[in-house]
C-alpha cells in the first residue's frame, strides 16, 4: 500500500467504523471545515452542499425524509486519489422500504474528508423518498 493510499484509507475507515457504532460526532469529526457533498438525482436535495454545517444540516434533512438506517458497511477502499465506501441503507419512502445500496466516493486533504460524491443503486426510489 503506498503512503497516499493509506492517507486516504485512513479517514474513510474511521468514519465507516464510527457510522457503524452509531457515533455521529466520531463521523462529524472526520469531516474538513470545508467539507462539500454532492449528491444526484431529481430531488430537492441533489445538488452541492459546501460546507461542513451545510453537510450536516443535509444529512439530518435526508435522514428525516428517508427513516434511513444503515444496514451494512459492504467495503471501505482506497487508491491514490480517492476513499470509496460501499455500504448499504434502509430507505423509506411513503409506504415502501427497500434496501439501497449506497458508494460514497471522497477526496481527502490533510487527512480529512473533504469532498463526497453519492452514488445511490436505486435513484428513483431515492428521488420518491425524498420528495
Amino acid at each position: 500500500m503506498t503512503d497516499h493510499t493509506a492517507a486516504n484509507l485512513a479517514p474513510a475507515r474511521r468514519y465507516a467504523d464510527a457510522w457503524l457504532a452509531g457515533d455521529f460526532p466520531a463521523m462529524l469529526a472526520t469531516y474538513s471545515d470545508d467539507f462539500v457533498v454532492h449528491w444526484s438525482g431529481n430531488n430537492p436535495m441533489a445538488g452541492t452542499k459546501r460546507g461542513k454545517t451545510a453537510a450536516i444540516e443535509a444529512l439530518l434533512e435526508f435522514t428525516r425524509r428517508t427513516g434511513r438506517k444503515l444496514v451494512a458497511v459492504d467495503d471501505v477502499m482506497a487508491g491514490t486519489t480517492r476513499a470509496v465506501i460501499l455500504a448499504r441503507e434502509s430507505i423509506t419512502a411513503g409506504d415502501e422500504t427497500r434496501e439501497i445500496e449506497r458508494v460514497l466516493v471522497y477526496r481527502v486533504e490533510h487527512g480529512l474528508l473533504a469532498e463526497c460524491w453519492v452514488h445511490d443503486a436505486d435513484q428513483a426510489f431515492i428521488d420518491r423518498a425524498l420528495t
